[in-house]
Parts: structure tokens; C-alpha cells; sequence
């Protein structure tokens, strides 16, 4: 990704588009062949580009400049036309769509890596929690098979964002072709693996930008939600995953005895920079006129940037996923720290099957799992031993509602609809 942002990556890319436009200039015949065949040797030189840049202010004044203090008189053809726009926008969208080809191979690796711990933890249970408290049970395989699905869909809006910035611009000055022709325009777009602009004015329009930079914020959205779950399943007292902790890794200068998240921490704090950039990426979009430059400072910044923070996160998370340690046995006594009161929901609908008005018997669940949340007796317990449960249910009936395989009976079918394959086929593993 480095390379992709590199500046001498940046003017490879000008430098191909200027000999593409030659090219196209010698088919529609206004370039003499033989000075297109001299051209095509042409290179330019960093160091005199940066010097003339010093006087000039202008990088692509600069740029042409180094370039024809070293070819003859064939020189005077680059450029033929253009405005800097052209070339620049042209190169950016090169750089954007193998950027994004970077990011939809390691969004493919993540997936990977999720798909693998998801199969083999399907069955895994744990507890569920909204609002940061106990629900009902789930697996984590099926905590990970969501973050694949989400994953997945990202890996679509990436694809979808190479397509929208997959675009060219060489139609000169303010976008009317006066300059250049359309056809130059259709056969440089063409050698280069782009399509023209329907319509264009001097540059490419930035709502085609800040798609693609919205489109890294939304992914880098969804891995800090990832790694915000896994943070809260590393703490002490839940203490259900965590990352790996390779020997002789350090958690804390002054305490030994710490393992913290940090690679976790680490996706959050960049999934927030990448966020802001997408803020001015919108805020590219409005342009004064044909155009002005206020964007051009930003994408500098905000392009390279969102990109490789991106591309660093996506590496980084999926080898937390691969290495993640995970302890079923502590997911197990989370589960049963609360004493049953998960079957809350359980008892109340089979009462209310049973006959039960839903207030009444909303009243007596409630009541005993109150009682139970305080006095730390087991709500299984308090449930057989309730008259009013016992009035209308049998003690069998009431020992099948606690269950723990009733929450998850799904998980299989879920998989499936997710396209998701099983342990038995991915790894041999038994149900």
C-alpha cells in the first residue's frame, strides 16, 4: 500500500497517462507516429522536479519540465491540450482502484479467518447480553458467523467503490473537450482500463471519492465494533476470549502481570481516524464552479491515509481472529453465574401456553427472578418449588424448560442460510 501512495508511483501513473494521450493524439493523426515511437523512452527526472517545483509552485509544470529537458523536440506534444486535472484525477482513480484491490485481499483474508473460527466454535456456548447484561444464551461461532456476514458485505461496498472510481477525465479545460476531443478522451481511458466520464467539468466529480473513503469508514466501522466485543470479552472478570499474548510480550511497564487488548485498542483508535477522513471527503464534494482546489490539499492527506490505515487494520484483526484464544469452560460459568434466571423467558411462555393471563404470569416470573438476582438462590429451584407453577405445570414440564440447547437448536439452520459450511465438512470435527 506504501508503494500504491509512493510519490514516484504518483508520476508513474502521469507519465503513462501523458504517453497514452500521445498515443491517442497519433490515432486520430495530429502527432506524427515517429515522434509517439521517440516519446515512448521518455522519463522523467525526480531530482529537476523538485528543483523547478522550488520556482514554479506548480507540480505539474514542474513534472512536464523534467520531462522535456531530457527528450528533443518531440517534448512539445505532452500535455497536448490537457489540464492538469486530467492527468491527475486520471492517475488518482488508477491508484484508488489498486488501493482497493489491496483492501478486498485482505478483507478476503479476514474472511477467512472468520469463516474458520466460526465453524469450529459453532457449537460454543456462551452467554448473549444486550445492554452489557446477560440474556440468553448463544454460541460464539454464531457471534463470529455475524461478523463474517458483515465482513462479506463490506468486501461488496469495496468492490462497488473500485466501480464507481474506475473512471478517467482528459477533456481539458472546464470539461468541454475544446481542447480534446472525446475520442482522445474514449482511447486513453481505454489503454489505461477506465471509462470515460459521462460528464465531466475540470475535474472528476468527488462524490465518486468520498464513496470510496465512506466505504473504508463503514469497514473500518464494523472492525471496531469486532474489536469493542472482544475487548469486553477480555476483561478480567468476563474473561471469555483474548488476544494472543505471545511469550515475552509485555502488558505494562510498571505491572507484570498485565494482557491487555491492545491490538484490539489499536483497530478502535485508527477506525476513528479513518471515520474523520470520510467527514472531509463529504465535504470535497462542494466545489466552487467548474472546480476549485480546496480538495486537493485534503486528498493528499486524507486518500494514502485512509487507505493504509485501512489496510493495516483489516491485516492487524485478522490475526487477532486466527490467534484469538478462546476458553468455552469460563463462557460456561458465565452462563450459569446468574443461576438459571436466563429461563426467565422460558417459563413465562409456558405459562402463559399453559393458560395463564401474560400480566399474571409475567408477575410471577418476575418476582422470582428478582428474588433471585438478590438473594443468590437458583430461579430453577424457586420455579419448581412455586405453587403457581406447579398449578399448571408438571415438574417434567417444568425441568425441559432449562435447556440451554433450546436457544441455539437454530445454529445449524442459521449457518446454512449464511453459507456457512459445517464442522463436518470444514473440519472434521464431530456435532
Amino acid at each position: 500500500m506504501k508503494r500504491v501512495w509512493a510519490e514516484e508511483s504518483k508520476y508513474d501513473r502521469w507519465l503513462a497517462i501523458e504517453l497514452a494521450v500521445c498515443e491517442a493524439w497519433a490515432d486520430e493523426g495530429m502527432v506524427p507516429r515517429g515522434d509517439v515511437e521517440k516519446l515512448r523512452g521518455a522519463s522523467y527526472d525526480l531530482g529537476r522536479l523538485r528543483e523547478v517545483l522550488k520556482e514554479t509552485r506548480h507540480e505539474m509544470t514542474a513534472f512536464l519540465s523534467s520531462i522535456t529537458g531530457r527528450v528533443g523536440p518531440e517534448g512539445r506534444w505532452l500535455h497536448l491540450g490537457l489540464t492538469t486535472s486530467d492527468v491527475w484525477d486520471t492517475a488518482t482513480s488508477l491508484q484508488l482502484m489498486e488501493a482497493l484491490d489491496l483492501l478486498i485481499a485482505e478483507t478476503d483474508g479476514l474472511l477467512e479467518a472468520l469463516r474458520a473460527r466460526a465453524v469450529e466454535h459453532r457449537d460454543t456456548l456462551m452467554m448473549g447480553r444486550t445492554h452489557g447484561v446477560h440474556a440468553e444464551p448463544v454460541t460464539f461461532g454464531l457471534k463470529l458467523a455475524l461478523w463474517w456476514d458483515e465482513t462479506r458485505r463490506n468486501r461488496e461496498r469495496l468492490v462497488q467503490a473500485r466501480d464507481v472510481i474506475a473512471y478517467g477525465k482528459i477533456s481539458g479545460p472546464v470539461g468541454t473537450h475544446a481542447t480534446v476531443p472525446p475520442s482522445v478522451e474514449a482511447r486513453v481511458c481505454e489503454r489505461l482500463g477506465l471509462r470515460p466520464a459521462p460528464v465531466s467539468n475540470q475535474v472528476l466529480q468527488r462524490d465518486r471519492h468520498a464513496q470510496v473513503v465512506t466505504t473504508l469508514a463503514i469497514a473500518a466501522a464494523s472492525l471496531e465494533k469486532f474489536a469493542t466485543e472482544i475487548r469486553g470479552l477480555q476483561r478480567t472478570e468476563v474473561g471469555e476470549v483474548e488476544e494472543p499474548f505471545p511469550e515475552g510480550q509485555a502488558g505494562s511497564s510498571s505491572m507484570p502481570h498485565k494482557r491487555n487488548p491492545e491490538l484490539s485498542e489499536r483497530v478502535c483508535g485508527l477506525a476513528r481516524l479513518i471515520r474523520g477522513h470520510a467527514v472531509t471527503a463529504l465535504e470535497n464534494v462542494a466545489l466552487w464552479g467548474e472546480r476549485d482546489i480546496s480538495h486537493s490539499s485534503a486528498e493528499r492527506v486524507i486518500l494514502p491515509d485512509a487507505c493504509l490505515a485501512l489496510d493495516y487494520v483489516l491485516n492487524l484483526f485478522a490475526g487477532v481472529i486466527a490467534g484469538l484464544n478462546v476458553y468455552p469452560d469460563r463462557m460456561m460459568r458465565n452462563v450459569e453465574s446468574t443461576r438459571g434466571i436466563v429461563f426467565s423467558q422460558r417459563v413465562l411462555l409456558a405459562l402463559i401456553e399453559a393458560g395463564m393471563a401474560r400480566e399474571e404470569a409475567y408477575g410471577i416470573v418476575h418476582d422470582r427472578a428478582m428474588r433471585s438476582w438478590e438473594s443468590g438462590e437458583d430461579f430453577r429451584d424457586m420455579v419448581r418449588s412455586s405453587p403457581e407453577v406447579s398449578q399448571r405445570l408438571t415438574r417434567g414440564s417444568v425441568d425441559a424448560l432449562f435447556d440451554y440447547g433450546y436457544y441455539v437448536r437454530h445454529v445449524d439452520e442459521t449457518f446454512e442460510r449464511a453459507g456457512l459450511a459445517g464442522p463436518t465438512e470444514e473440519t472434521g470435527a464431530s456435532h
